[in-house]
């Protein structure tokens, strides 16, 4: 089945995966990929991520539910889906007693119109350490010789598990780049991660997992509205809080201080802001240390996270 650039290369429905002992790490998830974007899947370890990963490659079949790769069940129909599909898995296992080079070269007769090794090692940086055993690479570069085998069958989707780590920032930045570049010639990609900058920087959506489900999901700045911005100043001298105007006038949802710096929580920065400057003004002081700032990921995540974890202690203080 063809899929043209309007369709949703992966679908996911009321997915589940229960391993032995009756486990349940994947409960009834729903989401879509579209064609040519970068879809992020974060969430704490046990999550769910690397279960989930593992269903959309076609290594195991759910315990229930619907997942549709370009088209096709990518377990029952594996032949349709792998050649079209790179994966790149947390810690790939490569012959250490081989080159880089000939490890691309042995990687290269098992993919279906593999691209010319020496060019994929390019990409990834790796093109001066082809004469190198792979035993004796940083684990950085196995990172990226990782990526590079991923990337041999020049594939229409691409699964990238956690894959900047072990890389330093340099190397890190170059395969924002390189997924970057990817993702505008129209490559399809689904990264898990644990650092929540290079989502927020590379993914078009994302999905944050908790305890097998999906805790929140949309667009970055979508996720990262859900809570709130912050505003954080020093009182004046002679000021105290009870001298600000009433909190609440303000739009402030939480604040504390820490001896005379005052941090907000609102849910309208801009009307926030705009009335504690004015009051400022008319009482003619200075806010040093004024900041103002919408939530970032980061905030949104360990918010979500704290929200899902509130129910489970007031149960077990029950």
């Amino acid at each position: 089945m063809d899929i043209d650039e309007h369709d949703h290369v992966i679908e996911v429905t009321d997915l589940r995966r229960v391993y032995g002992g009756g486990f349940e790490a994947v409960r009834g998830i729903s989401f879509h990929v579209k064609h040519g974007e970068v879809f992020a899947l974060l969430g704490t370890n046990g999550a769910g991520k690397t279960s989930t990963v593992e269903l959309l490659e076609g290594l195991a079949a759910p315990a229930s539910g619907r997942v549709r790769v370009l088209g096709h069940d990518p377990h029952a129909e594996r032949e349709a889906v792998r050649p079209r599909t790179g994966v790149m898995l947390q810690e790939g296992g490569f012959p250490s007693e081989l080159t880089v080079a000939e490890t691309a070269r042995m990687w290269a007769g098992c993919v279906s119109g593999a691209r010319p090794p020496r060019d994929v090692l390019a990409l990834v940086g790796l093109e001066r350490r082809g004469g190198v055993r792979v035993k004796q690479l940083s684990g950085g570069e196995r990172r990226r010789l990782d990526l590079a085998l991923a990337l041999l069958g020049d594939p229409e989707v691409l699964f990238l598990d956690e894959p900047t780590t072990g890389l330093d920032a340099e190397g890190r930045q170059d395969t924002w780049e390189l997924v970057s570049a990817l993702r505008d010639a129209g490559t399809t990609v689904l990264l898990t991660t644990h650092y929540l900058e290079e989502a927020e920087g590379l993914a078009d959506r994302l999905a944050i997992l908790h305890e097998g489900r999906i805790a929140a999901a949309g667009t970055p700045a979508e996720v990262t509205a859900a809570q709130p911005s912050r505003i954080s100043f020093e009182l004046p001298a002679g000021y105290f809080l009870g001298d600000l105007p009433p909190l609440a006038a303000l739009g402030v949802c939480g604040h504390e201080t820490t001896g005379r710096v005052v941090r907000l929580r609102t849910r309208a920065l801009q009307r926030t802001a705009t009335e504690l400057l004015l009051w400022a003004r008319h009482a003619g002081v200075e806010l040093s240390g004024l900041d103002a700032r919408s939530a970032s990921l980061e905030e949104a995540f360990l918010g979500i996270a704290r929200e899902a974890a509130a129910p489970r202690d007031k149960e077990h203080a029950a």
